[in-house]
């Protein structure tokens, strides 16, 4: 009993300890942890619990003494501090108009202020900038009549003028652009007046190479019109001996007066070169100013001979070599009048070096041309510089030189350019004949071009046997004709007509025929496309000969040498034959057209039961075609060769015919399906006997009329169609109605042919009887044909 109450009573004692520890860290914040830590580590928890609530219903109950003692208070500082958030939020609204007042104010204010202190500012800018101008006012007027003083020649105002501004205004100057440009003119000031005695001079070497590309231009244009001059003479020559066979015309030779006066050459000063050089020589300094003159000349030789690269040289090459022209018709007066000034010696220096400078530069330019029209136009103007220059006592030899090596390139350009223009024609042309409705547009494309060969205008509207292709090719093949005579005949004395008539030639087969081919062999024509090309050819091959007599009238060569023998165009042949060509791709359009129609024969019923009464639609569509292909070519082709294309067409068709039957897509076909191809076959002999007569094609008298080319096909149907289809074997009666037959193919077909089998009462009726005996018969023939092979 002691003993329990020992222990009772410490842990009571305990758990007081707790509670006093507890209530002791709760009044001071501190943290609970040690306190919980130590009472689960001692194993009381319980007492801790215990502790907690007394705590806490101590507090509670300090907590209600306090409101209850204080109540009335709270609801007091509660109300206090509403009416304080309300005061300060009136505060507030106060503070922020007044601020908004302020910044009102005050913007305006400092906007003000701004533009004032800005105005200081321009104020003094402007005073500085007056008191700049002032100085730099005065000092411009200074040099303003130094200029002047200087135009009138009073060099001693000018230089007194010249050393005011340099003590009293220089080193005031405000503006350093002014400054620094007035010092940098004051020394060339100083030495033009020191020099004033050679200005003059120097003036006219400014004005002289001005006037160089002037002078140079016009005596190129002088010796243009004197080539004009002489080729309109040799013209009037020849015309004069293709008239001599009628008589001596008083009017054929005339003496032309027009233009007797000695050629006007645009004038140049030379008076202050002269002036310079009597006052050089009085001074004693006549070598230095021939030696200053020289040199000068040739500096700007050396500039004149330097191209342009702003512009392609076929639009600079003129103003380039007349500039050179004129500077040695200048130095040529020179020399004959300015007593010494220039020595021969140095004259023929300067062109040497001028001649190897300019070839030169000619090889390089001619390398990079690529339009035969450039290069005719250089070559002709520096064959005019050479003219020009030789008047004058140059020798251009070199230039005359470099023409001819550049001759191959030149053909080969313009034969290039005339391809391109060939082949655009042709390729725009839609192939449809003419229709001239208006003189003027017949003498343009028929007359012009001798395109007929009577010269009587025919009615109006006139439509040509040719389409708008052939005018144009015409007037390209001039052109090309012209162009080669113009190319040869610069700086050339040599006949060359045969040159020219080996290259039309050449043109005419290599440029014209084989544009042509490649259209006849493309592919991609029509029927009437392809029978407009052939009549084209055959104008064409027949404008042969206006194309030589072309060339030989501007070449020069009498008429009557062209009616020589062997002395026409190799082309005209090559041209027929490539009309003869045209008439085979005319074959082969019609036959792949024929074919597209034939496509629908195997998918004919071949097992028909009944016989049909029409044709069918396969050989009605074959019919309007083929009428169609004579009513266009009966127009333009050559009756022979519409023989050939309609005769071509119908064995076609015929052999078409038999190569279905032949073939594996038909497999068995009766006798119906043989009649119905019977009436196909007599539309089509219809139309043959036909076409051959009323197009006046059996006036040829050909071996061969349009329905013998149905021959196999007829023979082969009559063969199905008759009773006794064994009298195939009878050499006599084969020979006699099946003599086209190859009796292999034959073979293969009776293979294939059935007639329609017998009915349940077929037996008794006559017909039965007769199918019957026709297929024995047919039976028979099979027998002896595969005996036979």
């Amino acid at each position: 009993m002691t003993a329990q109450t020992k222990k009772r009573g410490a842990a009571e004692n305990g758990d007081g300890a707790i509670g006093l520890g507890l209530a002791a860290f709760i009044a001071n914040n501190e943290e609970l942890g040690p306190i919980v830590r130590h009472a689960f580590e001692s194993g009381k928890p319980e007492a801790l619990l215990h502790s907690l609530r007394n705590i806490v219903k101590m507090k509670e109950v300090e907590i209600e003494e306090i409101c209850r003692l204080h109540y009335e208070e709270f609801i007091v500082a509660v109300d206090e501090l509403r009416g304080v958030l309300v005061d300060a939020d009136d505060l507030k609204g106060t503070l922020s108009d007044e601020n908004l007042r302020l910044q009102e104010v005050a913007s305006a204010l400092l906007l003000k202020l701004d533009e004032l202190l800005e105005l200081y500012s321009v104020n003094r800018s402007v005073g500085e900038a007056l008191a700049t101008l002032k100085i730099c006012l005065k000092v411009t007027s200074l040099c303003k009549i130094c200029n002047r003083d200087i135009a009138q020649a009073k060099l001693h105002s000018a230089l007194k003028t010249l050393e005011l501004i340099e003590k009293d205004y220089m080193q005031n100057i405000p503006l350093k652009l002014l400054k620094k440009v007035i010092q940098k003119q004051i020394p060339v000031m100083k030495l033009y007046i020191e020099k004033k005695v050679c200005s003059e001079f120097n003036e006219w070497l400014v004005y002289i190479r001005r006037m160089g590309k002037e002078i140079g231009q016009a005596a190129i244009d002088q010796a243009s019109l004197g080539r004009q001059k002489d080729e309109g003479m040799c013209a009037r020559q020849r015309e004069a001996e293709e008239c001599s066979h009628v008589g001596f015309d008083e009017h054929a030779y005339s003496l032309d007066v027009e233009n007797m006066d000695e050629e006007a050459i645009l004038e140049f000063d030379l008076a202050p070169v002269y002036r310079a050089h009597h006052i050089h020589i009085g001074l004693g300094h006549g070598e230095k100013f021939r030696e200053y003159y020289f040199n000068n000349r040739l500096m700007q030789l050396n500039l004149d001979l330097q191209i342009s690269t702003s512009h392609p040289f076929v639009e600079s090459h003129q103003p380039f070599l007349a500039q050179i022209a004129g500077f040695f018709i200048i130095e040529d007066r020179v020399l004959r009048t300015a007593d010494g000034l220039l020595s021969e010696s140095q004259v023929e220096t300067m062109w040497e070096t001028t001649i190897s400078k300019v070839t030169s530069i000619l090889e390089q330019q001619f390398s990079r041309m690529d339009t035969a029209n450039h290069l005719l136009n250089v070559k002709g103007y520096i064959s005019l510089l050479g003219t020009t220059m030789k008047k004058y006592g140059y020798q251009a030899t070199s230039l005359v030189e470099i023409l001819g090596k550049n001759r191959d390139k030149y053909l080969e350009l313009l034969i290039s350019d005339c391809r391109k223009q060939i082949k655009n024609i042709l390729s725009n042309d839609s192939y449809e004949r003419m229709v001239i409705k208006k003189e003027n547009e017949y003498d343009m494309y028929v007359a012009a071009l001798q395109l007929e060969p009577t010269d009587v205008a025919p009615d109006l509207p006139y439509v040509a046997p040719f389409s708008s292709s052939v005018p144009n090719a015409c007037r390209i093949v001039r052109s090309f004709i012209e162009d080669l005579v113009r190319y040869l005949s610069f700086g050339s004395s040599m006949n060359s007509y045969d040159v020219v008539k080996s290259y039309l030639d050449k043109f005419l087969i290599e440029v014209l025929n084989d544009a042509f081919l490649n259209l006849i062999h493309g592919g991609s024509l029509e029927f009437q496309q392809m029978v407009q090309i052939a009549g084209n050819i055959a104008v064409l091959e027949q404008s042969c000969d206006m194309f030589l007599c072309h060339a030989a009238q501007i070449c020069g060569v009498p008429r009557r040498l062209l009616e020589k023998p062997h002395s026409g165009l190799t082309a005209k042949a090559v041209l027929k034959a490539s009309r003869n060509a045209a008439y085979s791709g005319l074959i082969t359009l019609v036959n792949s057209k024929v074919d597209e129609f034939m496509l629908q024969l195997p998918s004919i019923n071949w097992t028909v039961e009944e016989a049909p009464e029409h044709a069918n639609d396969y050989m009605n569509e074959v019919i309007i075609y083929l009428h169609d292909v004579v009513s266009s070519g009966q127009q333009i082709v050559p009756r022979d060769a519409l023989y050939k294309v309609v005769s071509g067409a119908l064995s076609h068709i015929a052999d078409s015919i038999i190569t279905v039957l032949l073939s594996d897509r038909v497999k068995r076909f009766n006798a119906n399906a043989v009649a119905g191809i019977d009436i196909d076959l007599k539309m089509l002999e219809g139309f043959a006997d036909d076409t051959y007569h009323s197009t006046g094609l059996s006036d040829l008298r050909k071996d061969t009329s349009f329905k013998d080319c149905l021959v196999e096909i007829r023979q082969l149907i009559d063969l199905l169609l008759s009773n006794q289809p064994e009298s195939f074997m009878n050499p006599v009666t084969r020979e006699k109605n099946y003599g086209s037959l190859d009796h292999k193919k034959v073979a293969i077909i009776c293979d294939k042919f059935k007639d329609a089998p017998d009915s349940l009462f077929g037996s008794l009726s006559s017909r039965a009887t007769v199918q019957n005996a026709r297929k024995k018969s047919l039976d028979v023939l099979k027998r002896r044909l595969k005996d036979f092979s």
